[in-house]
């Protein structure tokens, strides 16, 4: 799978060519994109400066945490990366989790038109990065609303989730391996060994500390067979309040939500040096 990219460049180049146009235009076009993210965006010749952008996006944990649609930390998130060409229409409508007014009127010409639409673009990268965030910001709450040690199961690929378990003093990311090939699945253990190896070592000691088993870990005891028949085993990381602090808490996130797509990269590219050197050499 491709990294988890923070713009949808579909959405980017729609409302690029929206504000751009040299004349109003009537616009009802719905993108769909990875993931079953909606995305509906609105314009209307008759009041060409207010377009309206609607997105759906699966929520990335069904959990109690977010059984109640968007948290007012995502919301408050949205408003922070949307400039003041944006507004928050309440409620939604209908169908969708969030509704954006944009008046482009108030996007700042030059280039600094461009950064704007992007951030707007980045706006479903927002809503699933918040869920996550507000996990791990908390990680030494003493709220047991939650449930100490009781698995959260995140999905942002179908077939690709993993768990995050709330532990004292951290919370533990869970990483259930699947490949389809069995050369796969050698490069990839053989990568979960020297993530623990180069982990334990003191140049890497401000990393959060990886393992990997091959069956899962007991606090996934309970959990559906299908999402614990590997045949990578499992993954797991965790995670401090030193890893959240400030910007490292973007960055935590962002190395989660891209985790399964940097190891099968990792296991294509030595792959492909391993064929190289063997029609060339």
């Amino acid at each position: 799978m491709a990294c988890f990219d923070r713009v949808s460049p579909a959405l980017r180049e729609i409302l690029l060519k929206l504000y751009r146009a040299e004349k109003p235009v009537e616009i009802d076009h719905h993108l769909y994109e990875f993931g079953s993210v909606e995305y509906h965006v609105q314009s209307s010749a008759a009041d060409p400066q207010h377009n309206y952008l609607s997105i759906s996006t699966p929520l990335l944990s069904q959990g109690a945490l977010l059984s109640y649609g968007l948290s007012s930390y995502t919301m408050q998130m949205v408003k922070q990366v949307c400039s003041d060409a944006v507004e928050i229409v309440e409620p939604a409508k209908e169908g969708y989790q969030l509704t954006l007014k944009l008046n482009f009127a108030k996007v700042p010409i030059g280039k600094d038109s461009e950064k704007v639409i992007t951030q707007i673009s980045s706006v479903q990268a927002v809503i699933l990065s918040s869920q996550l965030k507000e996990m791990l910001r908390n990680v030494n709450s003493q709220d047991t609303s939650q449930g100490m040690n009781k698995p959260i199961k995140l999905v942002y690929h179908p077939r690709e989730p993993f768990y995050v378990i709330r532990q004292p003093q951290k919370i533990t990311a869970v990483f259930p391996m699947r490949f389809r090939e069995h050369s796969d699945v050698i490069i990839a253990t053989a990568f979960f060994q020297e993530l623990m190896d180069v982990g334990s070592s003191e140049k890497w000691a401000k990393a959060p500390p990886c393992t990997w088993s091959p069956i899962p870990p007991p606090e996934l005891r309970g959990e559906p067979l299908e999402d614990l028949s590997t045949n990578g085993g499992f993954v797991s990381f965790d995670i401090s309040s030193r890893h959240v602090e400030g910007k490292k808490l973007d960055k935590t996130v962002w190395s989660l939500l891209n985790f399964y797509a940097y190891v099968k990269n990792h296991v294509k590219v030595i792959l492909s040096i391993k064929v190289f050197s063997f029609i060339y050499f």
